[in-house]
């Protein structure tokens, strides 16, 4: 919720110092993570002929028998337009922030460097920053509404607890018990996926 609260109010004084001029700036929502009962809000603005500062934010508190996914994250970007702004094709580079609270989620693989399967027996809580470059390209569906789709590549630094949510009765570890303490993981690989439904003033 602060989250938002925070990106309407950087919308207003972008708003406001813009002026509302035409292709100024575009409100979007992530299709992708919306879908997937992730709210994401964001905000474009335009800076230079061929530059725009995107901010994006999503979050997700759900809880289902168990079953936790919670986390929030913020991503500042800055795009460079082939063409006109706010159509056609785009590069960008971002960084990335935010926490989250992983737990008892099964079914889960391995990703990469990543061993997801741990998700299923284990609560993981941190927080993690991150940078990476992306391409997109947007699609004009009439005068004030795009579709745009965006990929991302990049680097995340992250730091953790884990506490187990079973007994151990091989081991005699009992449930809740913390096996890492502000453990390091570095990521490689995507960062980004997005199908972005927005709004241009």
């Amino acid at each position: 919720m602060k989250i938002k609260i925070t990106l309407l109010a950087v919308l207003a004084v972008l708003l406001g110092s813009l002026g509302m001029r035409g292709q100024q700036v575009a409100l979007k929502t992530n299709l992708l993570y919306d879908a997937f009962a992730a709210p994401s809000l964001g905000v474009e603005v335009a800076v230079a002929p061929k530059w725009t500062f995107d901010l994006s934010a999503n979050t997700n508190y759900w809880s289902i028998n168990k079953h936790e996914w919670k986390h929030w994250e913020v991503t500042p970007e800055m795009r460079y337009w082939f063409c006109e702004k706010f159509q056609g094709n785009f590069i960008g580079v971002n960084v990335m922030g935010g926490m989250y609270n992983f737990a008892n989620i099964g079914g889960l693989k391995k990703f990469l460097n990543n061993d997801l399967t741990g998700l299923k027996d284990n609560r993981y809580k941190g927080w993690g920053v991150g940078a990476g470059i992306v391409y997109g390209h947007t699609w004009v569906l009439g005068k004030h509404w795009n579709l745009e789709a965006e990929i991302g590549v990049g680097w995340i630094y992250t730091r953790y607890d884990q506490k187990t949510l079973k007994d151990n009765p091989e081991t005699g570890v009992p449930a809740g018990t913390k096996v890492r303490d502000n453990a390091v993981h570095n990521y490689v690989g995507p960062t980004k996926a997005a199908i972005n439904l927005e709004y241009v003033f």
